[in-house]
């Protein structure tokens, strides 16, 4: 990690940000948590128009990435402001998952040579943008390094790393490439926050939110809600010890597919957090037990949609639907699956902030 340098006296100009495949709103949040203007997110998803706007204050744009152009943009941005050009292209593509299946979309491949398409015509003065690991080393197509190459031959200092989010004190096991490119000269993500020692924790994050039984919801959160699990499935959980899962069960009680040699590499399915540890990464299907290290520590249950979404660090004000109280536990994991850890977003931002103090503008 870069060492510090010193930090320039004066104010800082004004920060805007477009956010390209925005989501609900988790990147763009945490930036404008730390201060930075919003402007706009665009993003093929129309169900995410409500998330994005009321908790961004940036306008929403549903459109093809394919389809968007410097006109779109540019714009947006005022002519003394420092313009951000942010996006996370889709990760799945890039997936372990993926990689064993032939059948993906092809076309998804394509999306970072989009972004890149963008910086080119745009020209913003900084760009962030966040991914899998994986997409380091993806075989079909050499698309992060296509990216980079594309970024130094337009004149930007790029820096690249893989992040380990308790580091940065978000409260779960989740590793994602980020990336940072300025125009303005070196810039890099701020050094780490928080020691393995120091790591929020499963505890410090849910400890206090009443508890639930299966299939129950909290009448004074909607989004604290949970699934229903079949009587064998609780008959399951009931077997599985805090940071447990499967294979600690009676023979009786274990999947046929879990018996045969190729599945027991599945080793976190069905299994329970631990209390004293960050959580695993939260996915599109992580208030599901069968889907990963998803149960409650304690409670016979997996866990709800409120607290999938405060171990991606989205505050309980955060708005995701009009009426919470209507919405499917399968769409709220999908939002909260997709997103990037506003505080991921926060982080990034300050570095931003701390690399325009460095140099001269």
């Amino acid at each position: 990690m870069a060492q510090l340098k010193k930090k320039r006296p004066g104010r800082l100009p004004r920060i805007e940000v477009v956010d390209l495949f925005c989501g609900i709103g988790g990147l763009s949040y945490g930036m404008k948590s730390a201060g930075f203007h919003i402007l706009a997110g665009f993003d093929l998803d129309h169900t995410c128009k409500y998330a994005y706007e009321t908790n961004t204050k940036g306008e929403f744009i549903f459109k093809d990435i394919t389809t968007v152009t410097a006109n779109d943009i540019s714009p947006r941005y005022s002519k003394k402001a420092i313009r951000v050009l942010a996006g996370c292209a889709p990760c799945q593509p890039f997936s372990s998952y993926a990689f064993k299946n032939k059948n993906k979309d092809p076309n998804k491949y394509d999306l970072l040579y989009e972004f890149g398409r963008l910086v080119n015509e745009v020209e913003p003065d900084i760009i962030t943008m966040e991914n899998v690991p994986a997409i380091r080393t993806f075989r079909l197509k050499p698309v992060l390094q296509d990216f980079i190459s594309t970024l130094e031959r337009d004149n930007y200092h790029v820096w690249c790393d893989v992040v380990y989010c308790p580091d940065y004190g978000i409260p779960q096991t989740r590793k994602r490439l980020v990336l940072l490119a300025s125009k303005l000269g070196e810039i890099s993500l701020i050094p780490k926050t928080h020691t393995s020692d120091k790591y929020v924790t499963v505890r410090d994050i849910i400890a206090n939110l009443p508890p639930l039984n299966a299939g129950e919801s909290d009448p004074k959160d909607p989004l604290h809600r949970c699934s229903a699990l079949s009587s064998l499935n609780l008959t399951r959980i009931r077997a599985t010890q805090e940071g447990g899962s499967w294979k600690s069960w009676p023979r009786e009680l274990i999947l046929e597919c879990h018996k045969r040699d190729g599945g027991r590499s599945f080793g976190s399915v069905y299994g329970r957090m631990k209390w004293d540890e960050p959580s695993p990464t939260m996915t599109t299907q992580c208030t599901g037990i069968g889907n990963g290290r998803f149960g409650h520590p304690v409670q016979d249950r997996a866990i709800s949609a409120r607290e999938a979404a405060l171990f991606q660090t989205f505050p309980i004000s955060y708005k995701f639907f009009e009426n919470e109280e209507s919405v499917s536990l399968t769409k709220a994991s999908r939002y909260i699956g997709n997103a990037v850890p506003p505080k991921l977003g926060e982080i990034i931002a300050k570095s931003i902030i701390y690399h325009l103090k460095t140099v001269d503008r």
